[in-house]
């Protein structure tokens, strides 16, 4: 999968989001946005630490501003981008939403086993649990974001 032109600002947009609240010392840092049709239309932060709504996380809140924005719970011709490759909820959020396209910087493989709850699972099983119905690519920006993301000791 190759990004767009769009996507790929975006995504850079998404992670001088993380950056900033990181170097504000915030302790929740994931952040997300959706584009469509070579806009964004939504962007988000992890908002659990501010509600206690653990179902608030970067990707769910930027899906359900996108879906405002549309007027329509189908996100079906979006990408959704993402700090870190969204969690099993987020991954279910996002296929609800039938959004095509998910890109993400920091890797399961390379993040804290904390931010999964479900470690075993991994991407490419909720892809083919579908039959392939979304594209992903992860890795994009990771380098810039690896320092927020990694296992302790690796950062």
């Amino acid at each position: 999968m190759i990004p767009t032109d769009a996507e790929r600002d975006a995504m850079r947009g998404v992670a001088d989001h993380a950056l900033d609240l990181h170097a504000q010392g915030k302790d929740i840092v994931f952040t997300a946005a959706v584009v469509k049709d070579g806009q964004v239309i939504a962007t988000a932060r992890n908002e659990v630490g501010d509600t206690n709504d653990v179902s608030r996380h970067a990707e769910v809140v930027a899906i359900a501003r996108a879906a405002d924005a549309l007027g329509d719970r189908s996100l079906k011709g979006c990408t959704l981008l993402a700090s870190c490759q969204p969690c099993e909820m987020c991954l279910s959020a996002m296929r609800w939403a039938e959004i095509d396209r998910v890109i993400f910087g920091a890797q399961q493989a390379n993040s804290a086993a904390a931010f999964f709850r479900f470690p075993k699972l991994k991407i490419s099983d909720f892809h083919a649990a579908c039959d392939g119905a979304f594209d992903y690519l992860g890795g994009v920006e990771e380098d810039r974001l690896h320092v927020i993301y990694a296992p302790e000791g690796q950062k």
